[in-house]
C-alpha cells in the first residue's frame, strides 16, 4: 500500500502537466461509437460431415460494434465481435449445439450527403471465424471444428432524421466474402488421422465467394435516450456457407437485436 501511494505521488505532477497541455488541432480529434447488444432468433444447421439432416433451433447472439472516425477525415474503422450459440433439432430427434466467435475488422471510406443526413461508407473487412457443432447423438467423430479468414467487401449506409422530436439513426451495414482460407477435413477423414496421425490430405483449403458463399447484413434503429447514450434495436442476419472437400455446411442465424449505443469524442493532448 505505501509503495502505490508513492507512485501515486510520483506521477501527479506528470499528470498536471498533461492536463494544462494544449489540444492538437480539431482533425486530431476522433469520434468513437460503441454498441453492444444482445439477441435471440433462429438458427439453422447443415453439416454433412456430422450427419446429412437439416438441423433448425434457436440462439442467442452477442454483438459488441465500436466505430471510430477522425474528425476531417473519410477513413474510418470499424471493429465487431460477435458470439453465437445454438442448439437444433432434426426431424428424427438428433440434436446438434453450436457455438462460434467471429471478429471483423477493417477500414471504411465515407461519402456525406444531404447536409451530412446520409453518409456512405465503403471497405472491406478481415473477418476471423472459430466455432465447433457438436452432434449428440454420433459415436465416431461427433464434433466438427469451424476455422475460417476471408477478406469481405462491406458497405455502410445510415440516415439521421428526426421522429417525434427525436433523433433517429437508422443504420445498415452489408458484408460479402471475397477470398479466404478455412479449416474442414476431407470427405472420410477423421480427426484422429489428422492430428494424431499426422495425415494432412487438403485440410487448409482456398476459398472464395463461390466454394464458400456468405451474407451478413446489419439493420439497426437508434432512438437517443440521452445526449450520448441511445437505445439501438435491430435485425442481425448471418449466413454462412461452404462446400469444400466434398462436404457441404451452412450456418444460418437470424436474430431479433437490442441494446445500448454511446457516442463520445476523444482530443489527443500534445505533449
Amino acid at each position: 500500500m505505501v509503495k502505490i501511494k508513492f507512485l501515486f505521488l510520483a506521477l501527479l505532477p506528470y499528470a498536471a502537466a498533461m492536463s494544462q497541455s494544449q489540444p492538437l488541432p480539431n482533425d486530431s480529434q476522433k469520434v468513437i461509437t460503441r454498441s453492444t447488444m444482445v439477441g435471440i432468433g433462429a438458427t439453422n444447421i447443415l453439416d454433412t460431415y456430422l450427419s446429412e439432416e437439416h438441423f433448425k433451433g434457436g440462439g442467442i447472439s452477442f454483438l459488441a460494434t465500436i466505430e471510430r472516425q477522425r474528425q476531417n477525415s473519410r477513413w474510418g474503422t470499424l471493429m465487431e465481435h460477435e458470439a453465437n450459440i445454438s442448439s437444433c433439432d432434426s426431424r428424427n430427434t438428433q440434436q446438434e449445439l453450436e457455438a462460434a466467435y467471429n471478429f471483423y475488422w477493417g477500414k471504411l471510406y465515407r461519402w456525406d450527403l444531404l447536409d451530412g443526413q446520409l453518409s456512405l461508407q465503403a471497405g472491406g473487412l478481415l473477418n476471423t471465424s472459430l466455432g465447433v457443432i457438436y452432434n449428440t447423438s454420433n459415436g465416431n467423430n461427433p464434433a466438427q471444428a469451424r476455422a475460417h479468414l476471408n477478406l469481405m467487401p462491406t458497405g455502410v449506409a445510415t440516415y439521421r432524421f428526426q421522429l417525434f422530436n427525436k433523433q433517429m439513426v437508422a443504420r445498415y451495414e452489408l458484408s460479402l466474402p471475397l477470398a479466404g482460407v478455412m479449416f474442414s477435413p476431407n470427405y472420410g477423414q477423421s480427426y484422429y488421422e489428422i492430428f494424431n496421425r499426422g495425415n494432412y490430405d487438403h485440410n487448409i483449403v482456398p476459398t472464395t465467394f463461390v466454394s464458400a458463399p456468405e451474407w451478413r447484413q446489419l439493420l439497426t434503429l437508434d432512438a437517443a435516450i440521452t445526449r450520448r447514450i441511445t437505445l439501438r434495436i435491430g435485425y442481425l442476419g448471418n449466413i454462412q456457407q461452404s462446400h469444400v472437400n466434398g462436404l457441404r455446411q451452412h450456418i444460418w442465424t437470424h436474430r431479433f437485436m437490442i441494446g445500448l449505443t454511446k457516442r463520445f469524442s476523444i482530443t489527443p493532448h500534445a505533449l
